[in-house]
């Protein structure tokens, strides 16, 4: 039985598709938007829109972005010569936030998930490889997750580049296993940078 009327109901119903959202939480975003004042309202969903419309991956690290290329790719203070491979464009803002690291990244939108058929081809890695093909890499350093399918995934990758004369190198312990980057504080970030060890 709906106790709303059609409007908020669908409202409360498209809210709760969101990650994370279960009914409750739609339900006090519901009202909330509906108290807001109308040109919040308008605001709220333009950029959502203007977001949905203009986001696409860098061409050359493939996080996103609403540029060609996202701002530390075209940042002539970043070290080129130091790529790090991270999941998700949220693993590469929860390192940045460190502000330890100078270097550029590579987001390969995903991980190896061998299990579920979600290879190679699924994910940016032969992004990745025609990056360190036609660049001057001096370090990849692999910052995926230590979850079995991070784990993988960064086995994969050190296979692959290792015939190419790269240093690789892997982030050190401090995260732990089963952890997602995105939710991990600063400075056991800036700790598992620092003691990162060469593959």
């Amino acid at each position: 039985m709906n106790y709303y009327s059609t409007s908020v109901t669908n409202l409360i119903e498209e809210l709760k598709r969101l990650p994370g959202i279960g009914g409750k939480s739609a339900q006090r975003l519901a009202f909330h938007i509906i108290n807001m004042p109308e040109d919040h309202v308008l605001h709220l969903s333009r950029a959502m829109v203007d977001a949905r419309q203009k986001i696409r991956y860098c061409k050359t690290c493939c996080t996103l972005t609403d540029e060609e290329y996202c701002p530390i790719c075209s940042s002539p203070k970043r070290d080129h010569s130091t790529i790090m491979v991270v999941e998700h464009t949220q693993d590469l803002a929860a390192y940045e936030k460190t502000g330890q690291y100078d270097g550029v990244y590579h987001v390969l939108q995903g991980t190896l998930v061998p299990s579920l058929g979600k290879g190679p081809d699924q994910i940016r890695f032969r992004e990745l490889m025609d990056r360190l093909e036609k660049e001057e890499i001096r370090e990849l350093i692999l910052a995926t997750n230590s979850s079995l399918d991070g784990e993988a995934t960064a086995m994969y990758i050190t296979k692959k580049v290792k015939p190419l004369g790269i240093k690789v190198s892997r982030i050190a312990s401090g995260v732990p296993i089963g952890g997602e980057l995105e939710y991990i504080d600063e400075v056991t970030l800036s700790r598992a940078l620092d003691g990162r060890i060469q593959l």
